[in-house]
């Protein structure tokens, strides 16, 4: 497993020179530029271009690329054009609150998924089935911005059971337990909001691959033999059917990423997403930039943590 581990982080360097040079083309090819952000209409076309050729973007894409690619390599990312704070320092103080937000999503779609998948699988066909068959499909079809409105608008403002928006209280001066307990009101929202077309795509993917095991030789000799149907179910047959989720689990990663985009700025959440929407309407390139790079690496990891847990699961998985 080690060394399996060891060639596809080999085999990921060269596709992530090539995702930093689509994450550069790209914001090459946005309108405007990055001075046009960094200084007042009201200054001369000279001042402009003295300022222009002192940054090097009058310099040919190739060498600003090489020279933007060097940097990255060596942890500097640029400075933001708003502020003039270090890239790294805005994404590290952005990042834990993002990691906590698509980690709750993740166990959370999990942990209410894959038994709502088994149920639906063992009652196929059945009324419940057919009940959590459209409530999936309604999680896959209405978009994230609309059940955050909803959710905002049900439980936020006509009953006020949890607040609309922020990680904290502002000037609540809790501290301890009570600070716990108030970070854990203010994500219970976002948190649902984010996990539920996730939940609906773990039921489907749970309830396909139940399916075709439980119809499988071993289960039914497993049921001959005498044994409780919670254990047929969950011990041999969801062991098997786990190879599509975990598929999910590796694409889980980028899509809560993306998600938590639309999710943060609702809920005006400090992460990723919030700092990607601000940089965005601003104009600041360099932030945009990392948190690209940023997206397109978590696409990999995710892809490599799915593999290594396909071996996991399976022990008929074995890598040489």
């Amino acid at each position: 497993m080690t060394a399996y581990i060891a060639r596809r982080l080999i085999h990921m360097a060269p596709i992530v020179v090539l995702i930093t040079m689509i994450v550069f083309i790209v914001m090459q090819l946005t309108p405007g530029n990055p001075m046009s952000a960094m200084v007042s209409p009201d200054v001369p076309p000279a001042e402009i271009l003295a300022r222009e050729r002192q940054l090097g973007l009058d310099r040919p894409l190739v060498v600003q690329y090489v020279v933007w690619l060097r940097e990255v390599m060596t942890g500097n990312l640029g400075y933001s054009t708003k502020g003039g704070r270090p890239v790294s320092s805005l994404i590290t103080s952005r990042l834990g609150p993002t990691l906590v937000l698509a980690g709750t999503a993740i166990v959370v779609s999990f942990v209410i998924g894959v038994p709502v998948g088994v149920i639906s699988a063992v009652r196929r066909y059945s009324l419940l089935d057919y009940v959590l068959t459209v409530l999936a499909f309604i999680g896959l079809s209405v978009p994230t911005f609309f059940f955050a409105i909803g959710a905002i608008y049900v439980f936020a403002v006509t009953l006020d059971w949890l607040p609309p928006m922020g990680m904290a209280t502002i000037a609540s001066g809790y501290d301890g337990w009570p600070l716990v307990v108030d970070h854990a009101r203010h994500l219970v929202l976002p948190a649902s909001v984010l996990a539920l077309s996730t939940i609906a795509t773990i039921v489907r993917f749970t309830r396909s691959g139940m399916i075709e095991v439980l119809s499988a030789d071993y289960v039914r000799t497993a049921r001959a033999k005498g044994l409780r149907d919670g254990t047929v179910v969950y011990r041999h047959a969801l062991r098997n059917a786990l190879i599509p989720i975990i598929t999910i689990l590796g694409l889980l990663l980028p899509f809560l990423f993306s998600g938590s985009f639309i999710v943060e700025a609702i809920f005006s959440w400090p992460g990723l997403g919030q700092l990607g929407v601000q940089s965005i309407f601003s104009r600041d390139y360099p932030v945009v930039m990392a948190i690209n790079l940023f997206a397109a690496l978590s696409v990999l990891m995710g892809s490599l943590v799915a593999d290594v847990l396909y071996g996991l699961a399976d022990p008929r998985i074995r890598y040489e």
